[in-house]
């Protein structure tokens, strides 16, 4: 068995999550008096899908993002997973945000050893990223894109049922981007994590979903839905293709 084959998602064959009439407002402040962010928000995700929240910047999407992950509640509807009400944190879904999320006083292997002891798993999933070479060195000597690779290593040695990627490589420079999305395309293509992707940038929605979700208003809705028909792995560098610029400006319009 290939190592990438042994990080499939487990779980039963209806694995869903509904996101259910969910509304969240921020406190008022100043002369801003309405913050609500969502109202009556639903929307489904299959298991094994791989979905993108598309938006402009200040829409909600990271709020959403930490509603799915439990670090904050709904304050109607509700989260779940599993047919589980998702009320708090927990070891069946992991967040991976934008922002630097290691420890720098660790080593690479360290910093996975934080959600899984077992040294073969740490060993596969620093192998799946290609970061067995860099696994007694600290964080703070790797790349930009090597440490968004390490925090995917991390993600997957936890096994969770579902991924949530909060603009996860937003910091980095065009190429480095680009692979780090067909790192991830090729992750997913084998793992079959159910994720979520929350990002402002169309191309890369495109590139790695098989549906987007386009959130727009104040409150924000669902302004379309766009499936992805395309297998994976994908060709990462597909910009130009008929299909896709027809998809890009479905999503234009409605943005």
């Amino acid at each position: 068995m290939s190592i990438l084959k042994e990080f499939v998602l487990n779980g039963e064959d209806n694995f869903m999550i509904h996101i259910n009439s969910i509304s969240f407002s921020y406190p008022s402040s100043g002369k801003k008096k309405n913050n609500k962010i969502f109202n009556y928000l639903s929307f489904n995700i299959r298991k094994g899908e791989f979905v993108s929240i598309l938006g402009r910047s200040a829409c909600g999407k990271t709020t959403l993002a930490n509603i799915l992950a439990g670090y904050i509640q709904p304050q109607t509807g509700s989260v779940m997973i599993n047919d589980m009400v998702i009320n708090k944190p927990g070891r069946n879904r992991i967040l991976v945000n934008q922002e630097y999320d290691l420890f720098d006083w660790m080593t690479v292997k360290e910093n996975i050893g934080i959600v899984e002891k077992n040294p073969k798993i740490i060993n596969k999933s620093l192998s799946l990223v290609n970061l067995n070479r860099y696994a007694n060195v600290y964080p703070s000597t790797l790349s930009g894109g090597l440490k968004k690779k390490l925090s995917l290593a991390r993600t997957l040695a936890a096994n969770p049922d579902f991924i949530i990627l909060d603009e996860p490589f937003s910091s980095l420079d065009s190429v480095t981007k680009q692979e780090l999305q067909a790192e991830l395309d090729k992750l997913f293509t084998v793992t079959k994590k159910t994720t979520l992707l929350v990002t402002h940038d169309i191309d890369e929605a495109i590139r790695l979903s098989d549906r987007i979700i386009v959130l727009k208003g104040n409150p924000v809705k669902i302004q379309c839905e766009i499936p992805i028909n395309w297998s994976h792995p994908r060709k990462i560098n597909q910009n130009n293709n008929r299909e896709f610029l027809k998809i890009r400006n479905t999503i234009l319009d409605n943005y």
